[in-house]
C-alpha cells in the first residue's frame, strides 16, 4: 500500500511538473492585459473588468497584404497579446505570414510555442530541424490548403517555392511566443559574440564572420 502512494505521488508530481511547464490556466473569466500597468508578472496585469470593451478582444488588419520588399522577401504581421489585449493568459497568438517569390521567413524558433501553419495561397517549402546529436531536418512542401506543425523550440522555416506571392497563417501556443532568429542572434548580437568565437563554432577563416557581422 505504501508503494501505491508512493508510486501516486509520484505520478501526481509529475502531472503537476508537465502543467506548470507552459502557461498557466485563467483562473477568472479574462484577464484583459493593462498595458499601463506598472506590477512586473509573468505576462501582463489584469485591466479591471469593469473597463473592458469589445475592442480588447478584437483585431483588424489580416486580411491586408504585408510588405515583402525586404532582404527576406517575407513579412509577418503578428496577433500577440501587444496587439490583442484580450488574449493576455489564454496562451494562444496567431500568425499572417505574405511571401514574395522565393521569399523566405528564415530559421528561426519560438522558445515559448508549437506553431500550427495552413498554406492559404501559393506553395511552401516548409521545415524543422531536431535537436542535437540526430540533427535531422524534417521537411515538405505544402500547397494551399495543407497543414504543417512546427515543435516548441525546434528552429524551423518557410520558404516560397511558387512564382507568385504566397499567403500562410499559423496558430502558436503562447500569447506571447517570442521569436529568435538564428542570423540575427548569433551575426547581429548587441555587442557582438566575439568572432573568434563564431570562427571556431562555424570552422570558417574569421574574416568571413566580420562580414557576416557587418549584415546585421
Amino acid at each position: 500500500m505504501a508503494k501505491h502512494i508512493i508510486l501516486l505521488s509520484l505520478v501526481a508530481l509529475s502531472f503537476g511538473l508537465l502543467a506548470f511547464a507552459f502557461e498557466p490556466s485563467p483562473l477568472q473569466d479574462f484577464c484583459v492585459a493593462d498595458s499601463t500597468g506598472s506590477a512586473r508578472v509573468n505576462g501582463q496585469p489584469c485591466k479591471s473588468p469593469a473597463l473592458v470593451q469589445a475592442s480588447d478582444f478584437s483585431f483588424s488588419g489580416l486580411h491586408l497584404p504585408g510588405n515583402t520588399s525586404n532582404p527576406n522577401g517575407s513579412r509577418v504581421t503578428a496577433v500577440s497579446v501587444a496587439q490583442l489585449p484580450g488574449l493576455n493568459t489564454l496562451g494562444i497568438s496567431m500568425v499572417r505570414i505574405d511571401y514574395a517569390p522565393w521569399g523566405i521567413n528564415p530559421p528561426h524558433t519560438h522558445p515559448r510555442a508549437t506553431e500550427i501553419l495552413t498554406v492559404l495561397e501559393g506553395s511552401l517549402q516548409v521545415g524543422f530541424v531536431t535537436s542535437n546529436p540526430d540533427n535531422s531536418l524534417i521537411t515538405k512542401t505544402l500547397q494551399k490548403g495543407d497543414v504543417f506543425v512546427f515543435p516548441v523550440g525546434l528552429v524551423h522555416f518557410q520558404r516560397n517555392v511558387g512564382t507568385g506571392n504566397a499567403v500562410a497563417i499559423a496558430a502558436l501556443s503562447s500569447q506571447n511566443p517570442g521569436v529568435i532568429t538564428i542570423a540575427n542572434a548569433v551575426f547581429g548580437s548587441k555587442p557582438d559574440v566575439s568572432g573568434d568565437i563564431l570562427a571556431k563554432a562555424f570552422q570558417v577563416d574569421k574574416s568571413v564572420v566580420d562580414q557576416l557581422q557587418a549584415k546585421f
